[in-house]
């Protein structure tokens, strides 16, 4: 199968950069570019791609709003976003994982780990560059306006459930958490996705959040620290 891209950047030389890696690239082709948010929009309404390679900050609608309008259409909330930003430590990208994207990658990653990235999101794994997504979540969980989900909402979670959303939140992928939590990656993959269900979250970018805005994850906790009580 194909892996359709939308490129979403005000910079035609970056747009021009990445349509060539993802034009020659095994599997993948650019159905459109776009210089803003409101072309994003558009683009994604008249292509329905895989995935949506969306810069944050264009002129006129930036790519926070462009994400929120894209995964609130019920026509096209099943498009994936991968935010690219110069910063790691970017407050509007923490927005942008709010508003429905699926992860982020710095724009000066290396063409491979860009593609794979396509494909993942692409994949409905989500959530890239965790140990960098982590200190961005962290840095900016404390300045969220209202939270994805109530407080009690993890009242419905198993201990097992919280267990491995604690893990989701630290940026293990399904398979580290098997081997951590001493399970199957089978079993890992299905507790993730009744946590996507019972808290209504889009994809794994989301339970990350809601591990943050709910307490369940704590900012200052990294993946070599033990978990707290």
């Amino acid at each position: 199968m194909t892996i359709g891209v939308v490129i979403a950047d005000d910079q035609a030389l970056v747009r021009g950069g990445f349509r060539v890696l993802v034009d020659t690239a095994a599997g993948m082709t650019v159905l459109g570019e776009a210089g803003d948010g409101t072309e994003a929009v558009a683009l994604a309404r008249r292509h329905h791609p895989d995935v949506v390679l969306m810069d944050v900050r264009m002129p006129g609608q930036d790519g926070i709003e462009a994400t929120r309008q894209i995964k609130g259409d019920d026509d096209t909330a099943e498009v994936k976003v991968l935010i690219l930003t110069t910063f790691d430590l970017d407050e509007y990208v923490y927005a942008a994982l709010r508003a429905g994207a699926s992860g982020f990658m710095l724009k000066d990653t290396s063409p491979e780990q860009l593609l794979e990235a396509i494909r993942v999101v692409a994949a409905g794994e989500g959530l890239l560059a965790p140990t960098v997504t982590r200190r961005l979540i962290e840095s900016f969980a404390a300045r969220a306006g209202p939270a994805l989900v109530a407080p009690g909402a993890l009242d419905a979670l198993t201990e097992r459930e919280r267990e491995v959303l604690h893990e989701v939140a630290r940026g293990y992928s399904n398979a580290e958490i098997a081997g951590r939590l001493h399970m199957s990656a089978a079993t890992a993959k299905t507790h993730v996705s009744r946590l996507l269900m019972k808290l209504s979250a889009r994809d794994r970018a989301q339970l990350v959040v809601v591990a943050y805005e709910t307490g369940l994850a704590r900012p200052g906790l990294f993946a070599d620290e033990p978990r707290p009580p």
